[in-house]
Parts: structure tokens; C-alpha cells; sequence
């Protein structure tokens, strides 16, 4: 029985009028509800606030009572009694202050000086006193708008002063003392009044000025201006921490950050310029003053505020220390001075400062080193990348020396410094990858875990803090400080309990315990790497969860050991400007060493082993490039390096373990072959393209090379590498077409090598018979043959008969299996030809057997007839039509092509839904043929 419509049709027909249904329903119930709700009384008005019945829900003492309607927009409230007073009570005190500035400024001269001194006196003590008056009445609002009137009263009061009764005193002086004496009053007069919030404020913002302008009005040196400013911050500081009210302190907190930043600029740029050591102490003892402050404030600081003291502490432990010995060494040198003071930071943690502050400090360390690194990026990135030049001009002759061969204008004498920098790192990560275990023991109370909610404020090292029993001491698993000891030995405490375990306990705990330490977990402490710190991750704090593991950080150090030591061999070259010779040969040897590597930690199978392996493979990656590169100067040089590496690669990949790092060593073996291959047809003076043939060389090892491995994982990608080669070929014989069919040929015989193999066939064996049909057209566009017919019949027809054998035998057969191949044999020939015949007889007998293969295909339901036919009677049919197309086209108006193509748009999308139902069925019906 067919359904008409369809039964998918109908079905979505049906889930359609559902949702209509559905949707007009809620909304006949949402109407209903509030009809309802419109006939019950009105519910008494509830307090200001949150109101649920806003959100949906049920309104306070209606039970069931929807929210409104949509569409319903509440009546605008009238404003609030507290708003409108604080709005008209900030208008009238700018009222009143701009009429105090316009009489001091502007009415000032027509007034004796009695009675200007009398009306500004008792304006100012009447502004003053009323907030008094007003407090214990309880306008606090109005109160704090006639201070802050009588604030602008009390500077404009500072320069009647200056005006009237010093005006030949300096501008600066007289600011310098005019502000302390009024911080001082507004400080006084904040703490009488402690309600109002803008007198101590304004009291720390007065306090900025007066040691700076004083050392400005007396001349006194950046170096007096930087204690001046010093000064300041650590008032500020001091405001900060034990000032009252939470504006004085937020106040004193930014002024005091800018104070701090400029002296530390002061301080900074005076060291940077010093004429030598002795220059570079008085700045120095400025920084080092800086530091103890900003550490003594990390006490008593939040974790935040700690942590930013102790880079800020470390930073100018560096410039001080660094400063000095950077004055006495040539400038391209003091990078070193800096950097040994950034390594010292890190004995900080041998220290008792709190645990938020030394880890600022380690935060300040790295900085620096990271900043020292950076320095040397340009040079490094110049050897790898200026081989690149010699692509243009290959084998034109060794250059005298290494630098000539990269052709950078770097100026390569103030990088004198850069290897060092770089070996010193690559040593101190090396010793830390040797000696982690030991590291990991030092570092333990300082990357202890805290307990979730605790500040963090406690001082690093403190015994009660560590011992067993302490609050938050334990497994790291449950949060605790994992110390070493505190993970199931006799007497250590279990995280979060604050007891200690009976003596011979072995630590474990009932699952679900407070405390209890993850399954699997040893005991150790996350940071110790190996299988100690491997379940770290199992359990505790989620901020617990976020830190990457020892063994993580173990392998990153051995990772940047490697690769910071490969960047200072390659820079010290290029600085030390070696011989060509010496520098091909050396980046060689850096290779062969980084695959030692990489091919020492392949499969040890040790956790968190394989970040020295993979970085390893990486940098070898860069190396032999850049080591290829600059052979390229040179013919001998180029085979000696293309043949080295392409050895080292190979024996690399014998001696790897089986995965992705084996693959990649024979593909770069694959690689370096394929270039030597295209070094010998440059050397024999062969064309391009007559050196295509050659270059299918190394692509023919590989199908052998395949054929031997099987299903080894290494053989897919180097049998791949192999084809990007023979593509190679294609693309340097493609300027002359006899050369082009014989590499075509050559590449069917290959594919057909590789298709003998059952896991290659599905693939192999249908580019090799695409690749034989694509040589026989170019072979026979190169001999100028116009009649292709008489070439391609001859293997269409035979080729019908055996597709047509094999549909009698297997009539499940697909047509394309069977009568693809021999009709696009002759098909796409002779349609290639029809588009640049000027005559009709070819286009139209292509187009009648076209047509003719296109019925047949749908009166035997054959896809390969009916897609095939059909293309190429519709490309026919165009290029037949095109020039009336043209031609009717032109005559045409200018706007109804637009207009056309609108309609057309306009046509498909009103029909869009039956256009998919024709496409679906379409789809069927093809789908169903063979």
C-alpha cells in the first residue's frame, strides 16, 4: 500500500498541529489565570524588595496567584524620599561651592581686608560646625554635603592665605606646608565626626603632596624626590592597613601604589644611568628601601596584596642588587648582573616570610628570567629562520662565515651575552630535573596545600603550622599541607581533622572519612613527581584539582633544559661567527643529539616522562630544517647534510618504540631521501621536468618498503610521504606534456604496485586506473591526436562487455564497477575535444549517445548510465547554447536579469519545503539504482 502523502510527511504534518496545539493552549491557561487573579482583592502591598511574583511565581498572601501577563508594564513608582534628598542636596552644595570659588576669585577686590577675612572665617567655621549639628539630628546626607562644602571652603581659605598674607612666598612651598596643615585638620576632624565618610578621604588625598612639592620647592635631586615619594607610599601603606573606614583605606591604597610605582621609576632609571658601581648604591639603597617595605606590609596584607608586595619586593631586589654590578660591566654584559639577581630570589624560600609573599617573590624570579630570555628570541629566530634566503640562489658558493650565510643585519656583537644567559638557564633546569626529589623536599612547606577557606596568611615555615595534627595538615588529596611524613606515617595527622593518628596506624580511613586520602594515593606529596605525587588529582579542593602534577612539572623543567641548551650552542655560532664549514657541521651534531634524545625517553613508560622526548623530537624537527637550509650554500654541503639527516632519522626510527615518534622519524628519513633524489637530477643538469621521472624514485621504495611492513603503523605514513613525493614529480613535469604522461604512467604503475596489497586495493586501485585513463588523454593531447575516438572506442567497448559479463554473473554489481570506466574512456575525451570543435557534427553525435545512455541508465535503473550520460549531455547542451545565451542576454535590459534571479528566490523559498521533498526523493531514487 503506498501512503499519499508519505507517512514521514504526514508524520511531521502531524508533530506541527501538536506544537500549534500546545502552544495556543498555554496561552488560554496563561489568560485564564490571570483572569482569575483579576476577580480576587487585591493583596496588601508588601515591604520593598525582592518580589518573587516579578520572576512567575506565586505573590505573598495569594496563594497560586500568577504573575502578570505579558505585555503588562508596571506604573512607574514616584522616586524614593532617600533619593530625592541626596540628588537635591549634591545640587545645592555645587551651588554653593561655585558661589564660594566666583566671590573668592571674582569679588574678592571689592572688600577691605577685615571684612573679607571675617565673611570667609565665619562661612568656613559655620560649614564646619553644622555637620556636628546635623549628626546628632540625624541628616547624615546633609551633613555630608556642608562638609564637603567646607571642604572647598578650607582650600580656597589655603589661598586666600597665600594671596593675602604671603604672596611673595614660593607657590610650591607654601602648597607643601598648606597641605599637611590641612590633612592634619581634616584627619582631626574625620575622627571627632566619625560618621561622615569624606573628611579622612580627603584627609589621605591632602597627605600625598607635602613631601613631594616640599622636595620640588627646594631643588632637591630625583634621588630626594624618590625618597619623598617613598615616604609618602609607606604612609599610605601604613593608612592602609590600620587607617579607619573603608574609603581612607581604599584611598591610602591606590594613592600609595602610585607613589610607590614613581619611586620605584625614580629609583630604577637612576640605577639604569649610573656612571658606575658607586653611582648605582644611592639608588640601590632606594630599592632595597622600597623592598622591606613592601615585604613588612605582606604581614599583615590579604593574599592578593601579599603576593603583588613580593613581586614588587623581588622586582626591586633585582634592579637594587643587579644595578651595581651592571654599572661596571659594558652594557651588552649587565643582562647577566640582573639575571644572577633574579636566580638569588629563589633562596627565599629558605627564609621565614610569610607563604603569599615568597611566592610573589618566586613570581618576581621568574619575570626576570623570562624577561632575559626574551632578549635572545631575536637571535635565535634569525639562526633558524635566515637560511631562508639562500633558497633564492642555491649552491652559489660557501659563504666565509656563519653570519654571512643568514643574512640578518642583527647586531650581533651587543648579543655577546645571550648564549650565556641562555646556557646558565638550560644548567639551573637541568640540575633541577637531576635533583627534583630534592628540590620538591625544599619547596614542600612552601607549596603545601591550604585548607579551602583559609587565607593563606600564615608564615612559611612555622612549626605548629606543619606538624602533624595542624589544622589543614594531611594527604594533599583531602586539601591538607602535604608535608613529608604526613601521609600515613605513625603520628601524622589526617587532612581537615586536627588529630593525629594512633602510633603504628597505617593512615588509611573508612571511604567517605573526613580526610581520607584518595584511593591509590601513596602519601607522598603532589609536587615530589614519580608515582608519589601521581593521585593528586583524585580528590580534595577543586582548586587542588587545577595544579599540575611533580612529574608535569618535572618533565617541563627537563623540556626547557633541552631546548634553552640547544638556543645557546646555535647562538654561540652565529656570535662567535665560526666558519661555514663548522657551523653546517655543528647544527648536524645538534640534531644527531636531540634524537638521541627524543629516542632515549620514547617508551620508557614513566609518568610524565614523555615531555623531554616530545620536545626533544621538536626541536630536532627545527634544527634539521635549519640545518638543511643553510647547506644549501654549498652542493657538497647539501648532500653531506640531506644524506646525515636523512640517516640519523632512519636509525632513529629503528631504535624507537612503536607510536606517533616512530612514524615521525621515518617520515623525515622519507623526506630528506626525496630531496637527495632531486639534488642528483640538479647536479646531472637535467630540466625540471626531465627530473621529474627521477623523483618517483624514493616514492617506489616506499610501496616497497610498504609492501615489507604491512600493517605496521610506520608504513601507511611513509607509503603517504612517498605520494606527496610523486605529486612532486607531477608538478615539476606539468610544463611539458609528453614528460607529464610518462610521470602519469609511472605513478598508475606505482598505485597499482601498492593496489596488489588487500588494505591498499580499495584506494590504490582506482587512482591507478584514474591515473593510466589521465596519462593516455595528456599522451594523446601532446600528439595533437582531434579524432580521440579512434584511440578511446577501442578500449570502451571491450571494456562494456567485461562490465557487462559482470552484471549477468552478479547482478548486485555496482554500474559504476562495471561500465564507469569504459564510458568515461570515451565520455570525458571527446567532451574535452566537443568544447573546442567549431563544428557541430562532434557535438551533436556526443550529444545523441549522451541522451542515448541517459535512457538507458533509467530504463534499467544504472546510476553510472544516468549520472554520467546526463552530465555530459547537459555540458553539451550548454556549450552549444551558450552563444544565443550571450547574445539574448545582451539585448536584454539591464534590470531584468536582477528582477529574474529575485523572482527565482522568491519561487524556491514559497516552495522550499516541497523543493526539499523532491531533493529527498531524488536522493531515494538514485540511491536505490546500482
Amino acid at each position: 500500500m503506498e501512503h499519499v502523502p508519505p507517512p514521514a510527511e504526514e508524520l511531521a504534518r502531524l508533530d506541527r498541529e501538536l506544537a500549534e496545539l500546545d502552544a495556543r493552549r498555554a496561552q488560554l491557561l496563561t489568560r485564564r489565570a490571570w483572569l482569575l487573579a483579576a476577580l480576587r482583592p487585591p493583596a496588601p502591598t508588601a515591604a520593598p524588595g525582592w518580589n518573587p511574583s516579578a520572576w512567575g511565581a506565586p505573590a505573598a498572601g495569594r496563594p497560586g496567584a500568577p504573575a502578570q501577563p505579558w505585555g503588562y508594564v508596571p506604573p512607574k513608582r514616584p522616586s524614593a524620599p532617600r533619593s530625592a534628598q541626596n540628588v537635591l542636596l549634591t545640587l545645592g552644595g555645587l551651588l554653593l561651592t561655585v558661589a564660594a570659588v566666583a566671590f573668592t576669585l571674582v569679588s574678592w577686590g571689592s572688600m577691605g581686608i577685615g571684612g573679607r577675612s571675617a565673611v570667609l572665617a565665619a562661612v568656613t567655621v559655620g560649614a564646619l560646625a553644622a555637620p556636628a549639628v546635623l549628626l546628632r539630628r540625624g541628616l547624615t546626607a546633609t551633613a555630608e554635603a556642608l562638609a564637603a562644602l567646607a571642604l572647598v571652603l578650607t582650600l580656597l581659605d589655603a589661598y586666600a592665605v597665600h594671596a593675602v598674607a604671603a604672596p611673595d612666598t614660593d607657590g610650591l612651598g607654601f602648597t607643601a606646608v598648606a597641605a599637611a596643615v590641612l590633612a592634619a585638620l581634616w584627619t582631626a576632624y574625620g575622627l571627632a565626626l566619625g560618621r561622615l565618610h569624606l573628611p579622612l578621604p580627603a584627609a589621605v588625598v591632602l597627605a600625598q603632596w607635602p613631601l613631594l612639592f616640599g622636595a620640588w620647592a627646594a631643588g632637591a635631586p630625583a634621588l630626594v624626590v624618590g625618597w619623598a615619594l617613598l615616604a609618602t607610599a609607606v604612609l599610605d601603606g601604613a593608612i592602609a592597613l590600620w587607617g579607619k573606614g573603608t574609603g581612607a583605606r581604599v584611598t591610602a591604597c591606590v594613592g600609595g601604589s602610585v607613589m610607590a610605582f614613581s619611586a620605584l621609576m625614580v629609583g630604577l632609571t637612576l640605577s639604569v644611568t649610573a656612571s658606575g658601581p658607586l653611582g648605582a648604591l644611592a639608588p640601590g639603597a632606594l630599592l632595597l628601601t622600597a623592598a622591606a617595605a613592601a615585604l613588612a606590609g605582606a604581614w599583615r596584607a590579604p593574599r592578593g596584596f601579599a603576593r603583588a608586595g613580593g613581586v614588587v619586593a623581588g622586582l626591586a631586589v633585582v634592579a637594587a642588587v643587579g644595578g651595581v654590578p651592571a654599572a661596571a660591566v659594558p652594557e651588552d654584559w649587565a643582562v647577566l648582573a640582573y639575571l644572577s639577581a633574579g636566580l638569588a630570589l629563589t633562596a627565599v624560600v629558605r627564609t621565614g616570610l610569610p607563604r603569599n609573599a615568597v611566592l610573589g617573590v618566586l613570581v618576581a624570579s621568574a619575570a626576570v628570567v623570562a624577561g632575559a630570555l626574551a632578549g635572545a628570541l631575536p637571535g635565535l629566530a634569525a639562526v633558524l629562520l635566515g637560511p631562508v634566503t639562500l633558497l633564492s640562489d642555491v649552491w652559489a658558493g660557501s659563504p666565509e662565515g656563519f653570519r654571512a650565510a643568514l643574512g640578518s643585519t642583527l647586531p650581533w656583537t651587543g648579543l655577546a651575552a645571550t648564549p650565556v644567559v641562555l646556557a646558565v638557564s638550560a644548567g639551573l633546569l637541568g640540575a633541577a630535573y637531576r635533583w627534583w626529589p630534592s628540590l620538591a623536599r625544599i619547596a614542600a612547606p612552601l607549596i603545601a596545600r591550604e585548607e579551602p577557606g583559609s587565607g593563606g596568611a600564615a608564615a612559611y615555615g612555622a612549626g605548629p603550622a606543619s606538624s602533624a595534627g595542624a589544622p589543614g595538615a594531611g594527604t594533599p588529596e583531602a586539601g591538607g599541607a602535604a608535608v613529608p611524613g604526613a601521609g600515613g606515617e605513625p603520628g601524622a595527622g589526617t587532612a581537615g581533622t586536627g588529630g593525629t593518628q594512633a602510633p603504628g596506624a597505617s593512615g588509611a580511613e573508612a571511604p567517605g572519612a573526613p580526610g581520607a586520602a584518595a584511593p591509590g594515593a601513596s602519601g607522598g606529596p603532589w609536587y615530589a613527581g614519580g608515582r608519589a605525587g601521581a593521585a593528586w588529582f583524585a580528590g580534595g579542593a577543586p582548586a587542588a584539582r587545577r595544579r599540575p602534577s611533580g612529574a608535569a612539572l618535572r618533565g617541563a623543567a627537563g623540556a626547557g633544559a633541552a631546548v634553552l641548551g640547544w638556543g645557546a650552542l646555535l647562538l654561540a655560532g652565529a656570535v662567535l661567527d665560526v666558519p661555514y664549514a663548522v657551523a653546517v657541521a655543528g647544527e648536524t651534531a645538534l640534531v644527531a643529539g636531540l634524537l638521541a634524545l627524543a629516542v632515549r625517553g620514547t617508551g620508557s613508560g614513566r609518568e610524565g616522562s614523555a615531555a623531554v622526548p616530545v620536545t626533544a623530537l621538536v626541536a630536532a624537527l627545527a634544527g634539521a630544517v635549519s640545518a638543511g637550509l643553510l647547506s644549501l650554500a654549498s652542493e657538497g654541503a647539501s648532500y653531506a647534510v640531506f644524506g646525515a639527516l636523512a640517516a640519523l632519522f632512519a636509525g632513529a626510527a629503528v631504535r624507537a618504540g612503536a607510536g606517533v615518534e616512530r612514524a615521525v622519524f621515518a617520515v623525515a628519513s622519507t623526506v630528506g631521501c626525496t630531496v637527495l633524489t632531486g639534488f642528483a637530477g640538479r647536479s646531472l643538469g637535467l630540466a625540471p621536468h626531465e627530473a621529474a621521472p627521477l623523483m618517483l624514485l624514493v616514492p617506489a621504495l616506499t610501496v616497497l618498503f610498504g609492501a615489507r611492513l604491512r600493517r605496521n603503523p610506520v608504513a601507511l605514513p611513509v607509503e603517504l610521504t612517498g605520494a606527496l613525493g610523486a605529486l612532486v614529480a607531477v608538478g615539476l613535469a606539468v610544463p611539458d606534456a609528453p614528460f607529464l604522461a610518462l610521470v602519469l604512467a609511472l605513478c598508475g604503475v606505482l598505485a597499482a604496485g601498492a593496489a596488489v596489497r588487500p588494505e591498499r586495493r580499495p584506494v590504490a586501485a582506482y587512482l591507478a586506473a584514474a591515473l593510466f585513463v589521465l596519462a593516455t588523454w595528456v599522451r594523446l593531447a601532446a600528439s595533437e591526436v582531434s579524432f580521440p575516438e579512434a584511440y578511446t572506442l577501442p578500449v570502451t567497448v571491450p571494456a562494456l562487455m567485461v562490465g557487462f559479463l559482470r552484471r549477468r554473473k552478479d547482478p548486485e554489481a555496482s554500474s559504476w564497477t562495471a561500465y564507469g570506466p569504459g564510458l568515461a574512456a570515451t565520455l570525458l575525451p571527446s567532451l574535452a575535444v566537443a568544447w573546442t570543435d567549431p563544428d557541430w557534427q562532434r557535438p551533436l553525435l556526443l550529444g545523441v549517445s549522451a541522451l542515448v545512455i541517459t535512457l538507458l541508465g533509467a530504463r534499467y535503473r544504472l546510476q553510472a548510465l544516468l549520472l554520467l550520460g546526463g552530465a555530459v549531455l547537459a555540458l553539451d547542451g550548454l556549450h552549444e547554447l551558450a552563444p544565443y545565451v550571450v547574445q539574448v542576454a545582451g539585448a536584454l535590459p539591464r534590470w531584468l536579469p536582477p528582477a529574474l534571479a529575485g523572482l527565482l528566490l522568491l519561487v524556491v523559498g514559497a516552495t522550499y519545503e516541497q523543493r526539499l521533498r523532491d531533493a529527498r526523493r531524488l536522493k531515494d531514487a538514485l540511491g536505490r539504482m546500482r
